[in-house]
């Protein structure tokens, strides 16, 4: 890809080993990508959770499983797997590679999104050349982390697009009930984990990602 400004899709969605279990990685991405969601990423938190091989696997079978679809994928955090694979993004959280090093590793071609959770952190991803994607929040509550970081709220959202030029996401506790407030709010997407990935069926996730993909026309 070239390294111009993003257009990121309405739902961005996080393809997660756990929320999906017993639905496999590779599975629910396929799912996901069926009923339309453009942007996946692959998450396998806490570490452990999938073993390096394992993981490897599965990234390997979900970037074989949307051949010829519009859907990209992006990896967290682990930007060794994202330089193996034809992936669209690495994503990085606060506590990951910093994104220059990150960079060294995959390359000038690949998009890098950070986490971001206060306007500090929000400035200095503005200004950090390497960073291409500014992901926002935990808006809402979130069970997904087992230490999620304080609350930012809708308010939050509604300014921080005045702080970057950058293309950015709002992610953190998002459902079909909320979303259509998130992006009237003025987030450029939505980044979906529980909402998406419950059920513990391809039918589920697809449904899900349907219902979803519903809300959002309502912003």
């Amino acid at each position: 890809m070239s390294r111009e400004r993003l257009a990121p899709p309405r739902i961005y969605a996080i393809a997660d080993a756990r929320a999906l279990a017993p639905l496999s990685l590779a599975d629910g991405v396929a799912a996901m990508a069926e009923a339309g969601i453009r942007w996946i990423q692959l998450r396998a938190k806490p570490a452990g959770l999938l073993s390096d091989r394992d993981l490897y696997r599965e990234v390997e079978s979900a970037c074989r499983r949307i051949e010829g679809t519009p859907a990209r994928l992006w990896i967290d955090d682990r930007a060794d797997l994202a330089a193996l694979f034809p992936v669209f993004g690495l994503h990085l959280g606060q506590a990951d590679l910093p994104p220059a090093a990150a960079r060294r590793t995959v390359g000038a071609e690949l998009a890098i999104g950070l986490s971001t959770h206060d306007p500090e952190q929000l400035t200095q991803a503005d200004a950090d050349d390497e960073v291409d994607l500014i992901a926002v929040g935990p808006v809402f509550p979130t069970t997904s982390k087992d230490a999620p970081d304080p609350v930012v709220g809708l308010s939050w959202i509604s300014q921080a697009g005045r702080l970057t030029a950058k293309p950015w996401v709002a992610i953190g506790g998002i459902t079909t009930e909320n979303v259509s407030l998130v992006l009237a709010a003025g987030a450029e997407s939505a980044v979906v984990l529980s909402a998406i990935c419950s059920g513990g069926s391809a039918g589920a996730i697809r449904r899900n990602a349907e219902r979803l993909l519903a809300a959002e026309g309502a912003a």
